[in-house]
């Protein structure tokens, strides 16, 4: 029970096969209370399903494009709660036409809806949790290689996920004073809703578990397994890192 006492919130869970989901299956087995946000009622009816196997979590309508939204939900968790130990963010988008083709034809507002979600959403949630965390914390979210290398058809999410973690770092160093600890997980390819939005994502995850040391692919478990490492105070000396779980693939050449 690594997690008994603690509370926090998940964002991102989208169905039973998101990383999410299983960080979220992760942490209550640990005896973690938590919170569960989605972004709109057809996204909702999934949580709520998924929701029915937790301890009485709390549901939050919440799209963290809305200043207005991300704020309602940190005081309804001041009212109800008190205080934050966690938060999980894991959630990315970009629209369909920015992850084909090149790179270079991104359009201007392609650009910022991928930026938009995928990065500043953590500045933000990070700014409305802290005061909440007034005990200290820890904050992490979900990166992919992508952010370092040139992965094909990854395009403008490769560029927002290196945003992503410097995003990390800067928050690392703003709220370390206070106890806060910011870090990411970046995963191997899972065979997620999200992922299959990707062009060629098979052919990405067989080469990824013929290149990797560890000649296999990588399981949502492990990455979960490495989200409570980091969210709990086994890793209380750790901030502003990206922790790799993918089976040792960042180390190779190709």
């Amino acid at each position: 029970m690594l997690m008994q006492g603690k509370r926090g919130l998940v964002v991102g869970v989208a169905n039973k096969w998101s990383i999410a989901w299983g960080i979220t299956q992760k942490l209550a087995a640990e005896g973690a209370e938590l919170a569960l946000t989605y972004q709109n009622e057809r996204m909702g009816r999934n949580v709520r399903e998924l929701a029915e196997t937790l301890e009485k979590p709390l549901l939050i309508p919440m799209d963290v494009t809305s200043d207005k939204q991300v704020i309602m939900t940190f005081e309804l968790l001041k009212r109800v709660w008190g205080h934050l130990d966690f938060l999980v963010h894991a959630v990315a988008f970009a629209p369909r036409e920015a992850l084909d083709g090149q790179f270079v034809a991104t359009s201007r507002e392609d650009f910022r809806i991928a930026h938009d979600v995928s990065a500043y959403s953590l500045t933000a949630l990070a700014n409305s949790a802290q005061p909440l965390m007034g005990e200290g914390g820890s904050i992490i979210a979900l990166t992919y290689l992508g952010s370092t290398r040139v992965i094909p058809n990854y395009n403008v999410m490769g560029v927002a996920k290196a945003a992503l973690e410097a995003s990390v770092r800067y928050l690392a160093a703003d709220l370390g004073p206070q106890g806060i600890r910011v870090n990411a997980v970046s995963a191997g390819p899972i065979k997620t809703l999200a992922a299959s939005g990707i062009a060629g994502f098979g052919s990405k995850m067989r080469h990824h578990r013929d290149r990797a040391p560890l000649r296999r692919d990588t399981e949502t478990e492990e990455v979960a397994d490495a989200s409570l490492f980091l969210l709990s105070p086994m890793s209380r000396g750790v901030t502003g890192q990206v922790l790799y779980v993918d089976g040792g693939y960042c180390i190779m050449g190709d």
